[in-house]
C-alpha cells in the first residue's frame, strides 16, 4: 500500500438510480476502492448483513455517536439515521486507500465542507418511469413508501449541480464505465457542467 494519502469519493443519487449496484460492481472491478460501511437506524432487510451492507444500531446509539464527534456526516432520510464513521474513513486514507462513501446528497454538502479535496459523483436514472421499475423491482418497500421515494426523487435530483460530476444510469454497463473513468481522474466528459444535462434534469423533473 502506498504511504500517500487516498482519494475520497464520494457517490449519490435519488432512491432507485441504481446507485448500489454500481458502486458494488465498481469495488468489484477496481482493487484500489475500500468502501465505508455507514451507521444506520434503518431495519435491516432480509438480503442485508450487519457489519458488511451497513452497522445497524438503534436511535440511541446513533445519538450518543452525533454527541460524540464519531461522524464525518449524518443525515436523516425516510425518517431513519444514517451516518459515516469518521475514525473508519481516515483511517483508510491515512493507509493509502481510495474510499468511496455511498451516501445521500445532505450528507456529500457535508463531506464537501470537510474535505473540498473528494471527488463528488451524481447518479441519475434515465426516466422517472424507469426509476418507478426499478423501485417497484426491488419488492422491499410498500405502495405508500414507493410513492413517497419518488415524490422525493424530484427534490433530490435537483441538487445534481451541486456535484464534481453526473453520470446517466440509462445502460449499467456504460454507467459502470464511466465511474471507472471519474476513478481513473479521466472523467472530463461527466462534469456536471456540460450543458445538455440541464434540459434532461428539466425533462424528468416534468415527467
Amino acid at each position: 500500500m502506498s504511504n500517500a494519502r487516498g482519494q475520497l469519493l464520494v457517490v449519490a443519487a435519488p432512491s432507485g438510480a441504481g446507485k448500489t449496484s454500481l458502486v458494488r460492481a465498481l469495488m468489484e472491478r477496481d482493487a484500489s476502492l475500500r468502501f465505508s460501511i455507514s451507521y444506520t437506524t434503518r431495519p435491516k432487510r432480509a438480503s442485508e448483513e450487519n457489519g458488511h451492507d451497513y452497522f445497524f444500531v438503534d436511535n440511541g446509539t446513533f445519538d450518543r455517536m452525533v454527541e460524540a464527534g464519531e461522524f464525518l456526516e449524518h443525515a436523516r432520510v425516510f425518517d431513519n439515521s444514517y451516518g459515516t464513521s469518521h475514525q473508519q474513513v481516515d483511517g483508510l486514507l491515512a493507509a493509502g486507500a481510495n474510499v468511496i462513501l455511498e451516501i445521500d446528497w445532505q450528507g456529500a454538502r457535508q463531506i464537501r465542507a470537510k474535505a473540498p479535496e473528494c471527488r463528488s459523483i451524481f447518479i441519475l436514472p434515465p426516466s422517472r418511469t424507469e426509476l418507478e421499475r426499478r423501485l417497484r423491482d426491488r419488492k422491499t418497500d410498500s405502495a405508500d413508501v414507493i410513492a413517497r421515494r419518488l415524490r422525493d426523487s424530484i427534490a433530490d435530483m435537483s441538487h445534481w449541480r451541486e456535484f464534481d460530476f453526473v453520470v446517466i444510469n440509462d445502460d449499467f454497463e456504460r454507467a459502470l464505465a464511466d465511474l471507472q473513468s471519474i476513478v481513473a481522474g479521466r472523467g472530463e466528459a461527466l462534469c456536471s457542467t456540460r450543458p445538455e444535462l440541464e434540459d434532461f434534469v428539466k425533462k424528468l423533473a416534468e415527467e
